[in-house]
């Protein structure tokens, strides 16, 4: 296994560990699973992982403690489970060092979701860039606001998010999934097919600029900002 790849999957259930694992390895990730409280421990201090996915009730030692003796020496992501009908104390596990939680039954994809979040807030982070300027059009989200040959636009929010993050990267094709995850996170679980909604509104209100630059459709693909 890569040293900077694996996840620790904790969970009494050996049902939900397989199936979280299998829906991980998919992702690309490796994978250990824990069983118990103790056995989640001398895999954390044999293993350099990325980030855990913890339950809360654990046998011999509960998931809470777990993550107290976890945080004595990591600050790796963890994501905590709880079952449905558990007494779970939020505060209590954030102060703990949680970064998230999530209730069982849970879908796997959100879960995914979720942990591509906390694993990006761990990245390392470049400059901010707050603003994108090309011929006739200026977009700025201190102000959120977008500007058209100087006249500023009235754009919905999430519109002007997905324009901003596909002109932060020009001339790059991300697919509906990928536009999904970063513009939307995990948030949202509909149709892919809302990105072909945005983007349509989206080009009406900047098509007379074509000439200089354009959302271009990639067959089968995705979507691009094309500068001209």
């Amino acid at each position: 296994m890569t040293e900077g790849n694996k996840i620790l999957v904790v969970d009494d259930d050996k049902n939900i560990c397989e199936l979280v694992r299998l829906y991980l390895k998919k992702e690309g990730f490796d994978v250990i699973c824990a069983y118990d409280g103790l056995a989640a421990l001398k895999e954390f201090r044999a293993n350099k992982f990325i980030a855990a996915i913890l339950d809360i009730m654990l046998p011999g030692l509960g998931g809470l403690d777990v993550l107290k003796e976890m945080r004595k020496t990591s600050n790796m992501p963890v994501i905590m489970l709880t079952a449905k009908g558990e007494t779970f104390d939020k505060v209590l596990g954030l102060e703990l060092g949680a970064d998230d939680y999530m209730v069982k039954p849970f879908e796997p994809k959100e879960l995914m979701a979720r942990l591509k979040a906390v694993l990006r807030r761990f990245e390392p982070k470049e400059e901010t860039k707050n603003e994108v300027s090309f011929p006739k059009l200026n977009i700025n989200m201190d102000t959120f606001e977008m500007k058209l040959d100087g006249q500023v636009m009235k754009v919905p929010p999430k519109e002007l998010e997905l324009l901003f993050f596909l002109c932060s990267h020009p001339n790059k094709v991300f697919t509906r999934d990928q536009l999904l995850d970063e513009v939307w996170g995990y948030e949202f679980f509909g149709d892919s097919r809302t990105i072909d909604v945005h983007i349509k509104r989206l080009r009406e209100k900047i098509e007379k600029y074509s000439d200089l630059w354009e959302l271009k459709t990639v067959c089968r693909v995705g979507y691009k900002f094309e500068v001209k």
